[in-house]
């Protein structure tokens, strides 16, 4: 994505690699600040993962990927029994990272797939390769997406979003912003309600600022403030990101996403989940299935921000000892779900065997309705 820091227009990623250091914007400290961190080997990109220095589920994917091609990498010079141990330990920190995510998990098998063969500077390359090819599907992925979601989108319509599934989140053009950003490339009229999506706040710090750098019309709001403009008629459509989707289409996505949904179905709002097949998981049967994170409750009794002087910092919003709980996920599930945003075009009910056709099992299921691109 393009970015103006300090008036110095730059084009970056959310994640890369150049040789052995991955390289990350921090996402803690936008918007106030513009800042790339460097990572010299897989622990410290674990450890990235782990406290959202990267956050949404393509960048961490492919931070995933990218830290299993530094452990292959720092264990070029091993013996190949050594070499698979050091890699399947790595493999084993990165999972320990987020549970959530099926981007995750998937990274990382893919990578340990390409060490299956060869001798272990073979493998090496082949794991290194695997990763940048991770990065490139992503962003193939988000091309896609945004040409299908765009069709959703009329001139005129103000979208809701909840969370930041943007191009910070996904690599590439986003997943729920993609049709977004197309859409408005195309000459459409397009404003977005931008939720900010307590308690991280990614809409508020990451979204609004995302399309303040394109120059997308918006609004943030108050996430209770969201079922306020659906029932007075103000939002058409709502297109969200997601973090792991199961077999019946049952979706994992930030805390909130849920709420939105069923006020969407009551409102008759059509709700859209935007995300490609790295993000299908069709090992998980449904949303009962999927694990969520329960994150630090001081991100519920804290929050963090500039103060008058310009100064970060992190002030108090709840009297000291106050309990308190934070999931960082909920599940919506696929009945109120309209239709999947992805790589393939808009898929419509019945999720599952699209699913299958698309992503698993090969040969066209009866009864697939499948709206294309």
């Amino acid at each position: 994505m393009k970015v103006n820091v300090d008036g110095e227009e730059m084009d970056v990623l959310a994640v890369w690699r150049e040789g052995g250091v991955v390289k990350m914007v921090d996402q803690r400290k936008l918007p106030h600040s513009f800042e790339i961190i460097d990572l010299s080997d897989h622990r410290e990109t674990a450890w990235a993962i782990k406290v959202m220095v990267t956050r949404g589920a393509g960048s961490i994917g492919c931070a995933a990927g990218f830290g299993m091609a530094q452990a292959a990498l720092e264990a070029a010079d091993l013996p190949e029994e050594e070499f698979t141990a050091y890699l399947n330990d790595a493999a084993g920190t990165i999972r320990k990272t987020r549970p959530t995510a099926a981007n995750l998990f998937k990274a990382v098998d893919r990578c340990l797939k390409a060490a299956d063969w060869g001798k272990v500077p073979v493998k090496v390359e082949n794991v290194v390769k695997e990763a940048e090819l991770i990065l490139k599907d992503d962003i193939k992925a988000t091309e896609e997406i945004a040409k299908a979601g765009a069709k959703l989108i009329k001139d005129g319509f103000k979208v809701l979003t909840h969370c930041n599934a943007g191009a910070l989140a996904y690599i590439g053009l986003g997943t729920a912003l993609a049709p977004i950003r197309r859409a408005h490339s195309e000459g459409k009229n397009v404003f977005v309600w931008v939720d900010e999506t307590r308690p991280r706040g990614q809409g508020a710090r990451i979204t609004a600022w995302e399309l303040e750098q394109e120059g997308i019309p918006y609004a943030l709001i108050a996430d209770n403030a969201a079922g306020y403009y659906m029932q007075r008629g103000e939002v058409d459509l709502v297109i969200v990101g997601a973090d792991r989707i199961a077999a019946n289409g049952d979706t994992a996505n930030k805390i909130g996403t849920y709420e939105k949904a069923v006020v969407a179905f009551e409102n008759k709002i059509p709700f859209w989940v935007a995300a490609p097949g790295m993000t299908i998981d069709l090992q998980t049967e449904s949303g009962d299935d999927i694990e969520i994170e329960e994150r630090d409750p001081e991100e519920v009794t804290r929050m963090w921000g500039l103060n008058d002087e310009g100064e970060a910092t992190t002030i108090s919003v709840a009297a000291e000892g106050t309990s308190a709980r934070n999931p960082a996920f909920d599940v919506t599930p696929a009945k109120f779900i309209d239709g999947f945003i992805t790589e393939h075009g808009l898929i419509e009910r019945p999720f599952t065997e699209a699913f299958y056709w698309l992503y698993g099992q090969p040969g066209l299921p009866p009864g697939f309705k499948y709206a294309g691109t």
